[in-house]
């Protein structure tokens, strides 16, 4: 969402004072969030507590269990938040095998699927090094306790590999049956930081629980697909989905009418993105949605200045841009983060290039316009990544379409929903059930 949940940069370029392209201008913090209830001084930290909190719903989390983790972290350090985490983790996979082994398959189940959020969440702050011995553990155990989790569900979650261009692409394949009965079928797209693992909980159960066939799957850019090939961010991510859709066809438990898309954060560009040239789409949800990345970097700009701006991204050489975004990461627990991340997922070795790779990341020019199967924009009212830009991408949306706006006052307010995971995909999903339906 998250990234997940996948989560771009929460801070944004404000205005600066005029003169060569080159010249940096401030930084300033972005969209307000929901108010902090642990680690009030570091906005980042809060919302990877909360969106554990909102794991919970779906068996990724315990409320007691992330607490007991947050007592172990000091605000800010990474060292301590991937020690409190990867600890607790190695504690609950230690306790899963010894059940697994005694013949106790659900007790293990559920230790196996919160371990794998842990260790998850452990190597989240990690990606300025990507030699990090850390990173590599706990991408490894996150990925072997949920195979563990997954194989002891029934039906079991399978682990697939999708053909893209010269390999292949990591998912999970969560079937709503034992047969082969062709079912509506549910492509979950991930977002900018989250994992094929983590969307267990955040809309591929809700969506089994509602009979959908579920395909979680990591594109370049995205866990898996990094952390195992090195396969970076792409803007035409119509050359991602299709492929999966293909992958879909040749399967005899998927309706090949009833093939639907939802993206989650960065997923809320890259579904409809997708939508716009894959019309074999039955629906598409863009949760929450997002019109053009790169200017959400820059929103903070007034227009008159963010041509010159998007020049000095692109410029062989700003070093009063440079000096300003290091110093930005260095102040700024947000855009430390999603700096460092966005450099490690993108493949670039500078913030500034980060932000001119984002730059080709919109759904301008006609191409929100060109999506023609009936779409779901969802909005989150204390969204802290995407102010204002679900409401844009609605309004350039020719096809049919249906704006659903969550609020704070019902626990839903932040980034996709985190911590009101029910309620959203209730919403969400009855919506789709009644598209396809209608569409039949």
């Amino acid at each position: 969402m998250t990234d997940q949940l996948t989560t771009p940069i929460a801070s944004v370029l404000a205005s600066s004072t005029g003169g060569a392209p080159t010249e940096a201008p401030a930084l300033a913090l972005g969209g307000e969030g929901t108010d902090a209830l642990l680690f009030k001084d570091d906005p980042e930290f809060w919302f990877e507590i909360s969106r554990l909190f909102g794991a919970a719903e779906y068996g990724g989390a315990e409320f007691g269990e992330v607490i007991a983790i947050a007592k172990n972290i000091k605000s800010g350090d990474y060292d301590s938040w991937y020690d409190a985490h990867s600890a607790f983790a190695d504690r609950l996979a230690g306790e899963a095998e010894g059940q697994l082994k005694r013949g106790h398959k659900i007790s293990a189940r559920d230790n196996y699927l919160r371990a794998c959020s842990y260790y998850r969440s452990a190597e989240f702050f990690l990606h300025a090094n990507p030699d990090d011995p850390r990173m590599k553990r706990a991408f490894e155990r996150t990925t072997t306790c949920y195979r563990q989790a997954a194989s002891l569900f029934l039906p079991a979650i399978e682990a697939v590999e999708i053909p893209y261009e010269s390999t292949t692409l990591p998912g999970y394949f969560h079937p709503a049956g034992s047969t082969d009965v062709p079912r509506k079928t549910l492509i979950l797209n991930n977002g900018f930081d989250g994992s094929p693992e983590e969307m267990h909980w955040m809309g591929a159960r809700a969506a089994v629980e509602r009979g959908y066939n579920v395909l979680v799957v990591d594109g370049p850019g995205q866990f898996a697909s990094v952390h195992r090939q090195g396969l970076h961010f792409r803007g035409d991510w119509e050359n991602v989905i299709t492929p999966v859709v293909d992958y879909l066809l040749a399967r005899e438990d998927v309706d090949p009418k009833r093939i639907a898309l939802h993206g989650v954060s960065l997923g809320g560009y890259l579904a409809p993105r997708a939508a716009a040239f894959e019309h074999r789409l039955a629906a598409c949800i863009a949760d929450d949605g997002v019109y053009d990345y790169g200017i959400a970097q820059l929103s903070g700009i007034p227009a008159d200045r963010r041509e010159a701006v998007v020049a000095a991204l692109f410029a062989p050489s700003a070093p009063q841009l440079d000096a300003m975004l290091e110093n930005a990461m260095k102040t700024n627990s947000v855009a430390r983060w999603a700096f460092t991340h966005g450099m490690y997922a993108f493949g670039v070795d500078t913030p500034r290039a980060y932000l001119a790779a984002t730059q080709a990341f919109h759904l301008r020019d006609g191409i929100a316009e060109q999506i023609k199967c009936p779409t779901l924009i969802c909005d989150a009212e204390k969204d802290l990544f995407f102010q204002g830009q679900a409401q844009q991408l609605f309004d350039h949306l020719t096809c049919p379409k249906t704006f659903m706006m969550f609020t704070d006052a019902e626990g839903a307010g932040p980034h996709c929903e985190t911590g009101a995971s029910r309620l959203a995909y209730a919403r969400m999903y009855d919506w789709l059930d009644e598209t396809l339906s209608a569409a039949k």
